[in-house]
């Protein structure tokens, strides 16, 4: 059987252990899906990749400034570890036997008509199988905050889980990630209408 959680935390653990820049104040773990990704025949396919930002980079801005937690603002220097658009990637491999390991079919799926409640109010989940990995991240970037080895590493900083958009199922899984209040001001960021 496929552990996708410690698969995921070995590969961001030696990824992240070899940062040495100064300034970082939060950790990206980006979690993607988009029509244009395919395996196998499946389409809208996830990525996840993991990068960081600096106090330079975001110009020391404010705690809940849009440019200090907006993924729009960051450099984008992800790290993939699930990369589609990568032939013979391990990490899409490992991914889709998780999947059929877990009985996760229709990859990639979409209901748009089930993504809204009666007030148009956004509760979807994205296409198949997205959840489900963001749900798996989140569960590696907790391990990782509680087991003290990003606290060791740089101190009190959170891991953003996220994708281009900041809907319900980011702010939750940012939240469970950081169970120590480590992403507070990005999530007050999100409620005020800053990110």
């Amino acid at each position: 059987m496929i552990d996708l959680e410690a698969y995921l935390y070995e590969k961001a653990k030696s990824i992240i252990a070899q940062w040495d820049e100064e300034g970082i104040y939060a950790i990206s773990f980006f979690v993607y899906s988009n029509e244009a990704f395919s395996y196998q025949g499946h389409e809208n396919i996830s990525e996840f990749s993991i990068g960081y930002n600096t106090e330079n980079d975001c110009n020391h801005a404010s705690a809940h400034s849009e440019e200090r937690w907006n993924f729009a603002f960051w450099r984008h220097n992800q790290t993939y570890i699930i990369d589609p658009s990568e032939e013979g990637n391990e990490g899409i491999e490992v991914l889709f036997q998780w999947y059929k390991e877990n009985g996760i079919e229709n990859i990639g799926l979409e209901d748009i008509r089930s993504h809204y409640d009666a007030n148009m109010r956004y509760i979807g989940k994205g296409p198949v199988g997205f959840y489900e990995l963001l749900t798996v991240v989140s569960a590696v970037a907790r391990r990782m905050q509680t087991e003290g080895f990003v606290s060791e590493k740089f101190g009190s900083i959170p891991i953003i889980v996220h994708e281009l958009e900041y809907p319900w199922y980011v702010e939750e899984a940012t939240a469970r990630a950081n169970p120590n209040g480590e992403a507070d001001a990005f999530l007050e960021a999100i409620e005020n209408g800053f990110v």
